[in-house]
């Protein structure tokens, strides 16, 4: 398979860079793909490099259908945040952001309410660097380069702790990232955010899974999971037990965990992705 170039090559930043994202390149690591990157190269962005374009034909060969799971997290992720805004959520905390591409969350909630904060939050350089150049002069929308595995350190940052106010429901946003994320105690991590959220908050997921009554769909998502070895970004495949627990017990918005195309209604067109998605609710 052939993969198209981007407009970056494996030794170099993108294109057009400004001063901050070249000072960030020497945190990159030019050697083995990433979730962020590929992720942005599936969606048709430029923010990736050869290694990662080569880990997507792999991804590619293995589960053709990679590039629409991508594009029914995106408009799932549209969709979820237009449902918080509708109840009353006008914050939101994006862990594990990516690389924003067109329709990210700032530009989503900020056609809905101009006073609409988003703190985004990443590890992956490109990815962070990006962003920053994306956000530039709004106040109302920040970013920060932080660990999600470290609440303390996310909750403290200052383009967390000082943009969010804490008095007011938020959103925590972990679309398409949980499943990158292998470390056992990610329940007592998701479970820190949450206990930081005001009343009326919400937590939006979707996670990859090969629990399925559908064997072909079991097979098509673990065929994803294979062609992620060997990136610097390894597929977990939780169980819906698994998955549950993430949420942290806590009720789920209707239709509770379905097919990522089919929240928050049944979509008989499009064909299943193998990802769960949900929104739990904070009481």
């Amino acid at each position: 398979m052939t993969v198209p170039r981007g407009q970056g090559d494996r030794r170099g930043a993108p294109a057009g860079w400004s001063a901050p994202e070249r000072a960030l390149e020497a945190g990159i690591d030019f050697d083995r793909a990433n979730a962020a990157r590929i992720y942005d190269y599936l969606l048709g962005g430029a923010c990736n490099f050869a290694v990662d374009r080569e880990q997507a034909a792999k991804i590619l060969t293995q589960n053709p259908d990679m590039a629409y799971v991508c594009r029914a997290n995106r408009d799932f992720l549209r969709r979820a945040v237009a449902w918080c805004l509708d109840r009353g959520i006008h914050q939101f905390l994006d862990l594990g952001s990516g690389v924003p591409t067109v329709g990210n969350v700032h530009e989503i909630a900020l056609a809905h309410r101009p006073d609409a904060r988003v703190a985004y939050v990443d590890f992956e350089p490109v990815a962070v660097a990006h962003a920053h150049e994306v956000v530039d002069g709004l106040e109302t929308v920040s970013v920060t380069r932080a660990d999600m595995r470290d609440p303390d350190a996310v909750l403290g940052a200052p383009g967390v702790r000082d943009l969010l106010d804490p008095a007011l429901p938020t959103a925590l946003l972990t679309v398409a990232v949980l499943h990158f994320v292998p470390d056992p105690m990610l329940p007592a991590i998701l479970a820190r955010y949450r206990a930081a959220l005001a009343p009326g908050s919400a937590h939006v997921m979707t996670h990859g899974s090969a629990d399925h009554d559908d064997a072909e769909l079991a097979a098509r998502t673990r065929a994803i999971q294979d062609g992620y070895r060997g990136s610097a970004t390894e597929v977990v495949l939780r169980s819906r037990p698994e998955i549950h627990e993430l949420l942290g017990g806590n009720a789920l918005a209707e239709p509770g965990m379905v097919d990522i195309v089919d929240w928050p209604a049944p979509d008989p067109e499009a064909r299943p992705t193998g990802g769960y998605a949900a929104i739990a609710l904070l009481p």
